[in-house]
């Protein structure tokens, strides 16, 4: 964070922050809130959630907490665990289609879903093989 203070100090930069011009000079206060705005605003992709909480949240009710389809759910639809062969040996490709576009009784997940979150659950599912 101190780097990119000293940028902003030591340039004639200019930097829009909602309507705010902060400048060279500008008073430390303001400047230091820059730099605090600046590094909020790229740790935004640090705080997302990783493929283990988006999988908790839209994924085990029907699979289950370890992905074996232990559920309720997941028995009714006869579904297979998603560390077995059959399900491991897809591509990272066909997995993120299932994904995205569902699969027989599975709903798509492109409109609920970044496709970062579903590579990062196409990246979890990997991590349950047994």
């Amino acid at each position: 964070m101190k780097g990119v203070g000293r940028l902003l100090k030591n340039s004639s930069l200019r930097l829009i922050l909602g309507g705010v011009a902060v400048q060279r000079c500008c008073n430390r206060a303001v400047l230091n809130a820059a730099v605090i705005l600046i590094a909020l605003l790229f740790s935004t992709y640090a705080l997302a959630d990783s493929g283990a909480d988006v999988y908790k949240t839209k994924c085990s009710a029907c699979h289950g907490k370890n992905g074996a389809g232990d559920t309720m759910l997941g028995k009714n639809l006869k579904l297979r665990p998603l560390g077995s062969d059959e399900v491991q040996k897809r591509s990272d490709d066909e997995l993120f289609a299932i994904i995205s576009k569902g699969k027989n009784r599975m709903p798509p997940f492109d409109r609920k879903l970044s496709k970062d979150q579903i590579r990062d659950l196409v990246k979890y599912v990997r991590s349950l093989k047994k």
